[in-house]
């Protein structure tokens, strides 16, 4: 009894440390859409520049996915966490010294490397130590990051512009996120020595052929094309079409990723809950991805439309509580496909083809406000998370774990 009471407290470390390590991810990702309202202006970045800029994030971070999933189940996941992390935050301080386009550039592809690991080793690791009826909650740990992240750098961001400017925004958040290094080697460095494998590694070829992979890939694609819209575009929106002042997009930006984060908890004891009484896990998350998308893209539709501060604050927050669901969601239904043994290269190319929207995504919008305004490009946001609903339901198979052998 004391034993697992030992292990389960060493897994709500972990899973904790987790979950902050994404809230950092977020925070360092979406500060530059934060700083936009004036970064544009002084690094004279057009619609299309800017949209070229947040791409180049995606044009590393994608791709890098496919490796880093791969290195996960083979090295130590810990040591990797450490070592991306240190990336990041060091990419991320440097941004506050860019002078023009292409290093602003430059800066965007090192973080993207950096930041590949955040989620294949967040689920492998989750995989590894976290039954399935504590998955729920594991999981809303990161959803809680990737919604408490961008509402803190919303806040903390958008007051460090009023008041100091965009570039302390890049350097007073890379050196937070390199103090998460110290309490991470303090609970990881036994495991990180004694690391076994849980069997022999499964190749990326297995899994390629799978389309339950292949599935939960085209549904990340609509469900991450919906969340980085409103991540990279939402502040100019507010400021830009809406004429809100920057502590007026502040507040009401934060407030929706408030809710999604109350949401993603709510979510997480929910489907814990479920499966703890017996129900199966596959019933409660199929559906909570199909409904979330499809509130997603009603909310994304409301934003739009939506004129005075309180219509935006209650549009916003069902984008939040949307946005809740699938982040929880996602990568937990990824974790029941793959299993302990392959979750690292699982979610590696499932990160890897999910994020492309995050290639093409912010390019099209660019255009698409450039020339037709911001009105078209919320109604394509829209359909694009209308359709990601529909796959829900007809497009990804039985959720069980798949035979890798």
């Amino acid at each position: 009894m004391a034993s697992t009471k030992a292990g389960r407290n060493g897994s709500v470390t972990l899973v904790a440390l987790l979950g902050v390590a994404v809230f950092l991810n977020y925070v360092d990702r979406g500060a530059i859409g934060i700083a936009a309202p004036l970064m544009t202006a002084e690094l004279k970045l057009d619609p299309e520049a800017f949209g070229l800029v947040l791409s180049a994030f995606f044009w590393v971070y994608a791709p890098v996915q496919l490796v880093v999933g791969w290195l996960c189940d083979r090295f130590s996941v810990y040591r990797l966490m450490a070592a991306g992390v240190l990336l990041w935050a060091a990419a991320t301080a440097a941004t506050g010294f860019v002078a023009g386009f292409t290093s602003l550039l430059l800066a965007r592809v090192l973080l993207g490397v950096g930041e590949t690991i955040a989620f294949p080793g967040a689920s492998k690791i989750i995989a590894r130590h976290v039954p399935p009826e504590r998955r729920g909650m594991a999981n809303a740990a990161l959803s809680l990051g990737i919604a408490l992240g961008p509402a803190a750098g919303t806040l903390a961001g958008g007051l460090i512009l009023a008041s100091l400017g965009w570039r302390a925004i890049f350097l007073a958040f890379g050196v937070v996120t390199l103090l998460w290094l110290a309490p991470w080697f303090g609970a990881t460095g036994k495991l990180a020595r004694s690391e076994t494998p849980e069997g022999e590694a499964v190749p990326m070829a297995a899994l390629i052929g799978k389309w339950p992979l292949w599935s939960m890939s085209i549904a990340h694609v609509a469900s991450n094309y919906v969340f980085y819209f409103l991540l990279g575009w939402l502040p100019l929106f507010l400021v830009n079409s809406r004429g809100l002042a920057i502590t007026e997009m502040t507040v009401l930006a934060t407030l929706g990723y408030a809710a999604q984060a109350i949401a993603a908890l709510g979510f997480g004891i929910l489907s814990d809950s479920w499966t703890r009484a017996g129900r199966p896990e596959a019933v409660i998350r199929r559906w909570m991805m199909a409904g979330g998308q499809l509130v997603a893209g009603l909310a994304v539709l409301g934003i739009a439309f939506a004129r005075g501060p309180l219509e935006l604050g209650i549009v916003l927050c069902l984008a939040g509580i949307a946005t809740g669901a699938l982040s929880l969601n996602t990568y937990a239904v990824a974790q029941m496909f793959a299993g302990p043994r392959a979750a690292g290269t699982w979610v590696g190319i499932q990160n890897a083809i999910g994020n492309t929207s995050g290639i093409f995504g912010p390019i099209v919008t660019g255009i698409i406000v450039k020339h037709l305004g911001y009105t078209t490009a919320f109604a394509v946001t829209a359909v694009v998370a209308v359709a990601g609903a529909l796959w829900w339901v007809v497009g990804v198979p039985a959720i069980r774990e798949v035979d890798l052998d």
